[in-house]
């Protein structure tokens, strides 16, 4: 049986939003959605990790206990109380570049290998989707430092070039990868080594 991503929240929007981040950041791995432990249950697919509400925690401190080196609680706001005891925490209301952040930070403790692993083990980064529209190399410069937070006249102050041409690699940028979201160029960009987690 092929692992899977478990998220189990009584938010439906939160929990479709987490499992298209983690879609990005493990592509090929398939992640399910419950509202409850008792849903999961009924199903009881295998688990590589479990993504979980603090609330589903609190109501089911038994169930996940043993399985804490494999639960992430997403939390909203101070996660010390949570962190404290011995789970691994995202904290829902930082920026969706945090949130990213987080994400690639947890999949890379437990898959060291990063971009080297394969579809052949399930949980490992793949290498980059060749039928993915490749960047050139200035806007892989571009796209460096818009995930580490420049804004375009940085930008164009770092690269020496005009910021109409920092636009027009950004926009380029956006049509290749088919999307604006930062959260999603930062995933591309840790994926396809043009930038390290400890960059961002």
């Amino acid at each position: 049986m092929e692992p899977k991503l478990v998220i189990i929240s009584e938010n439906t929007l939160s929990a479709m939003a987490l499992r298209g981040l983690l879609q990005d950041v493990v592509p090929g791995l398939e992640v399910m959605c419950y509202n409850t432990v008792a849903q999961f249950e009924v199903d009881a697919p295998f688990a590589a990790h479990y993504f979980i509400s603090a609330n589903v925690l609190f109501h089911n401190t038994d169930f996940f206990r043993p399985l804490m080196r494999r639960t992430i609680v997403i939390a909203e706001g101070d996660v010390s109380a949570i962190t404290q005891s011995g789970f691994r925490t995202i904290d829902a209301t930082a920026s969706e570049q945090q949130i990213v952040r987080a994400l690639l930070q947890i999949h890379h403790m437990g898959h060291p290998t990063g971009s080297h692993g394969c579809a052949s083990h399930p949980g490992h980064l793949p290498p980059s989707d060749d039928s993915m529209p490749q960047l050139s190399s200035r806007e892989r410069d571009v796209l460096a430092l818009i995930v580490k937070g420049y804004i375009n006249k940085e930008i164009a102050d770092r690269l020496n070039i005009s910021l109409a041409t920092v636009i027009f690699h950004r926009n380029n940028i956006s049509d290749k990868l088919q999307t604006r979201s930062i959260g999603r160029l930062t995933i591309y960009a840790v994926l396809n080594g043009i930038v390290a987690i400890s960059d961002i």
